[in-house]
């Protein structure tokens, strides 16, 4: 089966900071924009845990190239709404010196649920991430999709890391906001199951023994979306750059029709355990392109860039089939010249000023937008 035959749809959920440009701080402002948002964007705003931080969602995308005008239509609108309001938009994975406890929380009552439910683990949740959505019709095909899929996460991580920073402080690590969500329950790499009906199985325990209300409280880093016919994959950092987060949909997108097709044909991909998987995930949150990650049918360790060439090489057929070289080509870019926390390290290296960091994660933020020039969205802050 080419991957023509079936049409892996795309959904691209991003998660974005709302920046005060003169103090650089997060700024707790979702309910102003939230007041056009709904009028402008309907469904596609929503508001998340801290008001502070909005989501954008795409409509279900054809293919990567309606990916691309529908990302870029939204963040341009959203970046717009905010500089009606004096505000700025900034993505990344985390921000490089807000505290959380400064912070409001939303209004509502999922949100008071979570916080009474998980207390300072939910108040301390000041992070942001790339979901990407890849339609399977079929769930009993996709359950098996994802077991294959996990292997890749850590690859997918080490491409996206951009969380340098935490409440001011240099961590040490490329990607941070995994350290951060790792304190939920029901994060990180799930296990492998053997069919539809045993994780079926497995979220009606977790509701019937009230370890959740929903299905949606599971916030693995990939899993069967609860209500739609999509494999989420929910392990990125937000990228700072349109390009950049094109470029890792259309890696997960094909990684995905590449594990579908294989299925169809009867030859399987090997599903790893999770213990495997996670020395592979800690080495990506740790080093990014810049470390190394196990090559467990080598029992050796690789050059991080090196499996993800691999991984390109893996794929290449069902990128031409999807018609993703561009998006390929820039994750090229990528490996040779850092990912979004690279650049968030050289923008602090020759000052040491979280200032200067914020200002370069808006300035990427707004690269290709389409903002109305002389809206406060648009101003360089001096």
């Amino acid at each position: 089966m080419s991957a023509a035959d079936h049409v892996f749809t795309l959904g691209i959920e991003e998660e974005f900071q709302i920046i005060d440009p003169e103090t650089r701080e997060l700024r707790s402002h979702i309910q102003q924009i939230l007041g056009e948002g709904k009028v402008t964007l309907n469904e596609q705003i929503k508001p998340e845990m801290h008001q502070s931080v909005v989501e954008l969602g795409t409509d279900v995308c054809g293919d990567i190239h309606d990916a691309r005008r529908q990302v870029i239509r939204l963040r341009s609108e959203l970046a717009a709404m905010a500089g009606q309001g004096g505000m700025k938009i900034a993505s990344a994975g985390t921000h490089p010196f807000s505290h959380w406890f400064d912070q409001h929380i939303t209004e509502g009552e999922r949100y008071a649920e979570i916080v009474k439910d998980m207390q300072q683990v939910a108040r301390a949740n000041l992070i942001f991430g790339l979901h990407v959505h890849v339609g399977i019709p079929d769930r009993a095909t996709a359950i098996h999709v994802m077991n294959q899929a996990r292997y890749f996460l850590p690859h997918l991580y080490a491409l996206s890391t951009n969380s340098p920073f935490w409440v001011g402080r240099n961590t040490g690590l490329k990607g941070y906001r995994l350290k951060v969500f790792e304190r939920f329950p029901r994060t990180g790499t799930p296990d492998a199951f053997e069919s539809l009906s045993e994780y079926e199985d497995f979220l009606k325990l977790l509701i019937k023994t009230g370890c959740v209300d929903n299905a949606k409280k599971i916030w693995w880093d990939i899993r069967l979306h609860p209500f739609f016919d999509t494999l989420e994959i929910r392990i990125c950092d937000a990228q700072s750059r349109v390009d950049d987060t094109l470029a890792l949909a259309a890696v997960i997108q094909a990684i995905v029709a590449k594990l579908h097709k294989l299925l169809h044909h009867n030859t399987t991909f090997r599903v790893y355990r999770r213990r495997l998987i996670d020395e592979n995930r800690w080495r990506a949150s740790r080093y990014g392109l810049d470390g190394r990650m196990i090559d467990f049918g080598r029992e050796a360790e690789v050059d991080t860039r090196k499996l993800l060439g691999e991984l390109l090489d893996f794929i290449a057929t069902e990128v031409d089939e999807l018609g993703s070289g561009a998006e390929i080509a820039h994750v090229e870019r990528i490996m040779r010249e850092g990912t979004g926390a690279d650049r968030q390290l050289a923008a602090w290296a020759s000052q040491h000023n979280m200032h200067d960091v914020v200002d370069f994660i808006v300035s990427e933020t707004y690269e290709g937008l389409t903002v109305p020039q002389g809206s406060a969205a648009t101003e360089v802050q001096a």
